[in-house]
């Protein structure tokens, strides 16, 4: 994988938490590569790669290891690690979207992936979206639920079965599936380790949008994506900070959290420009200053 933007700094505690993550287990920095849309990737025998392409200023990772159903292997985890600091440093990047190659999403990780890879790309203060193209199994779908949005298809599979290897999910899954589904359904998913389909995962809440099939999930996956990059990016990472710590704060902790991003934001470029664009009814030029 190489970087697609000119790396820019961003000030800010999940930027310096992203960077010192990714430093434990990156194999390399990317190279800058200017441009509109681009892609790359690595691969080494047997450990996959991981494919790149700036879309509509969000970048689109691709998980490509067929022969292994597209599992990450500790190469692979290298790269999304370096991805998730470019994303997090780049301005031109607005959001970050992991997908994968052919049929299957992900299937697992390798034994040897460091844990530490997943939380690195939840701490993104960007958006995130899983575009699940197929299954998600034991570690894919811990890595799909790190990520703030899911859409899927209804033919696709979900589920955690690491207890019948006696393991236990360690990415996060007993933490992060409850919060999303509640504890009751989480702990049947993890004790029977027998996935769902894709209807029985919008209806637990597991997903954000569910597509008949292939064609219909891109076109879904890139109007999110689009959208997203409307949007003022000092205003989407001030939305998604208040949400995400908003729920580990008491309602009334939450409420003054929420006002004083508001406040912080009104002093902003970005607020100005939007209010303008509004006045004179054009689209806004955030520029996220």
């Amino acid at each position: 994988m190489r970087a697609t933007r000119n790396r820019r700094s961003i000030k800010g505690t999940d930027s310096s938490r992203v960077a010192k993550a990714s430093k434990a287990v990156k194999a390399r920095r990317p190279d800058d590569r200017t441009g509109t849309r681009a892609a790359a990737s690595r691969s080494a025998a047997g450990a996959g790669a991981v494919e790149v392409a700036i879309e509509s200023g969000c970048a689109v990772a691709t998980l490509s290891r067929d022969a292994a159903q597209n599992r990450v292997s500790a190469a692979m985890a290298a790269e999304l690690m370096e991805l998730a600091e470019t994303v997090e440093d780049d301005n031109s990047i607005c959001a970050l979207a992991i997908t994968g190659h052919g049929s299957m999403f992900c299937a697992g990780f390798d034994e040897d992936v460091d844990p530490r890879f997943v939380e690195t790309l939840a701490l993104i203060s960007k958006p995130t979206v899983a575009i699940i193209n197929g299954d998600a199994l034991d570690e894919g779908l811990e890595l799909a639920i790190a990520l703030d949005l899911r859409v899927a298809m209804t033919g696709g599979r979900f589920g955690l079965s690491q207890l019948q290897r006696d393991a236990l999910p360690h990415f996060g899954g007993t933490q992060r599936l409850p919060r999303l589904i509640g504890a009751t359904a989480a702990l049947q998913m993890i004790l029977t380790g027998e996935p769902i389909r894709g209807d029985e995962a919008m209806r637990l809440g597991l997903l954000t949008y569910l597509a008949p099939d292939r064609k219909e999930l891109d076109r879904v996956a890139r109007e999110l994506l689009e959208t997203i990059a409307t949007r003022g990016p000092l205003g989407v990472r001030m939305v998604k900070d208040a949400v995400r710590k908003g729920v580990d704060m008491t309602i009334d902790q939450g409420i003054r959290l929420e006002e004083d991003l508001y406040a912080l934001l009104q002093t902003t470029a970005d607020r100005a420009e939007g209010v303008q664009a509004f006045l004179q009814k054009r689209k806004p030029l955030f520029k996220g200053a």
